[in-house]
């Protein structure tokens, strides 16, 4: 099963035992891609493109790993020009404007904290500079600390925890929007905790909360300028963001309690974030599409 990629986390291939990572932890949040083991599959090298980003510009929010490498990637594979946002993870976000221009699009990367409502300006006044344009805007960048009661929620993390999440997203799509035009795509990374909960991450969870809200809201609010707003609400994949937050023991058997019994890799996320950006979706808009493994919500 899967023979092009040599390892999905299982311990057999007839998935009769639950998915095992390799115990680790790395103690700086976010993390960094280039040190997790093994690394998360972020590329599908059997993937066809068929020309639905061309010539389109997408700003990705914490694309230089995880998730939003993926999207990237996936993205730039179809026409599109990308920027990347990230807070200090250079090493990873190099290394993706590298994968990206060896698609022969345009990359560019800036390094902000995006907690900051001027690290948007910032962000909107670079890229018209640059590429010129806006065409698709992925807010993805987020933090998680897990905590055993709310008791242990201090007022400083739930404040990063919130800023990070939630004032980002407003604050980016506040500086672009001005400058998006008809048809352009506005996609939100949410979280199966928004609907299931995680009794670890109860801030975290709240924020997802608000991503969803936020969300449908700005979905109505722009059906006039035609354009579309939705989210994706993923399960446990494996990202920078596990052995950065987690303890060992966890991250060993993260993911393991889906009903595929195995967390999801980065590559398997992104194709929803492509449908959502393209032309294909074109009657979707203010929707939540769940990509977590088989559960339920």
């Amino acid at each position: 099963m899967y023979p092009e990629y040599p390892y999905l986390g299982y311990k057999d291939e007839n998935l009769k035992t639950p998915l095992t990572f390799r115990k680790q932890h790395q103690d700086q949040n976010p993390g960094f891609e280039y040190l997790m083991d093994p690394p998360p599959i972020f590329d599908n090298p059997d993937y066809i493109p068929s020309h639905k980003l061309n010539d389109k510009v997408a700003v990705i929010s914490g694309g230089d790993s995880g998730i939003g490498r993926a999207v990237a990637i996936l993205f730039a594979k179809e026409g599109a020009d990308v920027v990347l946002v990230y807070l200090n993870e250079t090493d990873d976000a190099m290394k993706t404007k590298q994968l990206i221009e060896g698609y022969e699009r345009k990359c560019i990367t800036i390094q902000c904290d995006l907690r900051k409502e001027s690290s948007s300006r910032f962000v909107i006044d670079t890229i018209l500079k640059t590429v010129g344009k806006v065409d698709i805007l992925v807010n993805n960048c987020a933090t998680q600390f897990p905590q055993n009661s709310l008791l242990d929620i201090t007022a400083s993390q739930l404040k990063m925890t919130f800023e990070t999440n939630v004032y980002s997203f407003f604050y980016l799509t506040k500086a672009i929007l001005p400058h998006l035009k008809e048809h352009a795509s506005i996609i939100n990374t949410a979280s199966i905790t928004a609907f299931a909960g995680e009794q670890t991450l109860l801030d975290y969870s709240s924020t997802k909360g608000a991503v969803v809200s936020f969300t449908r809201s700005l979905a109505l609010s722009l059906v006039d300028q035609k354009i579309r707003v939705n989210a994706v609400a993923p399960g446990p994949v494996w990202t920078p963001i596990i052995p950065s937050t987690f303890p060992e023991d966890r991250v060993e058997t993260f993911g393991a309690d889906v009903p595929l019994k195995r967390a999801g890799q980065p590559f398997e996320i992104a194709p929803t974030y492509l449908y959502l950006a393209s032309d294909d979706s074109r009657f979707v808009t203010g929707q939540v599409l769940h990509v977590n493994g088989g559960t339920v919500v």
